[in-house]
């Protein structure tokens, strides 16, 4: 298959097939001669085929605004002394439990890597081709708190973080909420139930939940959406930022 002329290019650029305009220009004659001109074009189209999903891995990853961007659940360290499961991180990195709409929570004391796995998660939704997001609580707090105040600013707000397929919240219950905070967190778990999948980063244990959702039927509410499909780990106790600071 001879190489493309100019024009035929020209074409196929204006179409927005760039990459698999490259994968032919970059075919290795000595290597595809003699092959068919289905072959050569299976053979771009595959390589134009990568190319697009490398491209589009990278931008859900650049979009997800993770805290750690480097982080990879395949070198998450000192698995057995912090009492982490390889199995069970290894079978977080299929993505089966956002298929199957669960949640995860990350428990532990402050320094144990919460945030470190919750970002590796995330990443590793947006290779699954997830759109994932990663946010602090206190920052989904003053987010909220600016878009309330706009017209129709509650339910566009709503609307864009119950789209997320994973949602990553990071301090999850750090401060207790208020009455507008608690409200919102019932709503918007709402609309994520049994659809999409959310991680929760916290110091606090299961039973200090309903406390710090402020008790009655609210934290009840937010507790019953959560609790039922989750996948429950602890972070042990070591601090991972000591750690990382003494090997560097």
């Amino acid at each position: 298959m001879s190489r493309l002329d100019s024009e035929t290019k020209r074409k196929l650029r204006e179409m927005g097939v760039t990459s698999l305009v490259d994968a032919f220009e970059v075919q290795d004659d000595s290597l595809t001669l003699g092959m068919a001109f289905e072959e050569r074009v299976k053979l771009a189209v595959d390589d134009a085929h990568a190319t697009f999903t490398h491209a589009k891995v990278e931008g859900l990853i650049r979009r997800a605004g993770l805290r750690y961007p480097n982080a990879d659940l395949r070198r998450v360290d000192l698995l057995e002394q912090r009492g982490l499961d390889r199995g069970v991180i290894a079978q977080l990195g299929t993505c089966q439990f956002i298929t199957r709409q669960q949640n995860v929570v990350f428990q532990g004391f402050t320094g144990s890597g919460k945030s470190y796995l919750g970002s590796a998660l995330a990443k590793q939704a947006c290779q699954h081709r997830y759109r994932a997001h990663y946010i602090r609580m206190p920052d989904l707090e003053e987010s909220w708190a600016t878009a309330r105040d706009r017209p129709a600013g509650k339910e566009k707000w709503l609307r864009k973080y119950a789209a997320f397929t994973l949602l990553v919240i990071d301090e999850w219950l750090l401060d207790n909420p208020d009455d507008s905070v608690r409200g919102m967190l019932l709503e918007l778990l709402e609309r994520r139930y049994d659809a999409t999948s959310t991680v929760f980063c916290t110091q606090y244990a299961k039973k200090d939940w309903h406390q710090r959702l402020g008790g009655g039927v609210h934290a009840d509410a937010i507790m019953d959406r959560i609790v039922h499909n989750t996948i429950w780990i602890e972070t042990g106790s070591t601090n991972m930022r000591e750690h990382t600071a003494r090997t560097a």
